[in-house]
């Protein structure tokens, strides 16, 4: 397998019993580690949740993110359609600073583009060190009201 590298190609592809494992394995550093859930929380939450959209993130054949969206058109009675929420967003530590992340939301923000209705990709970050939110800014994410848990909720106009 070739070594992954910036160039890589990033790709967003379902979890499978095959690349479960995998996806399992991968983590942020120490730091990070209290502001999002593990893959395994979120692909079990995943699988009770009729809007949830998940996904891995790689780089050529290397696992490096996953990604889950929470998408009201998924649902067999939408209860608030218009808009997804980017629910968990991760790239392992390993991968950090490599663009990887970047990409991915690319794809993620290309991927809203395509579902009916939808005007409106939000998300949320904690007011805490380490935070994703100056990356979200970049992404052109506004920042749009604190929840009563003191998370910053950001929107990103479609």
């Amino acid at each position: 397998m070739s070594p992954i590298t910036r160039e890589s190609v990033v790709t967003l592809r379902e979890i499978t019993p095959e690349n479960s494992e995998a996806i399992f394995k991968l983590s942020v550093a120490d730091s990070q580690k209290h502001l999002v859930a593990s893959n395994e929380r979120s692909i079990a939450q995943a699988h009770f949740e009729e809007a949830a959209w998940f996904r891995a993130i790689y780089a050529d054949e290397e696992p490096v993110g996953f990604a889950m969206l929470h998408d009201e058109a998924l649902r067999a009675e939408p209860r608030e359609p218009g808009y997804l929420v980017l629910w968990r967003f991760m790239i392992d530590e390993r991968f950090q600073g490599m663009g990887f992340g970047w990409e991915a939301m690319q794809l993620i923000i290309a991927h809203a583009r395509t579902r009916p209705g939808v005007k409106r990709l939000q998300t949320s970050w904690a007011q805490e060190e380490g935070n994703a939110g100056d990356f979200y800014r970049k992404l052109g994410f506004v920042p749009t009201r604190m929840d009563e848990d003191g998370e910053q909720w950001a929107a990103l106009e479609l």
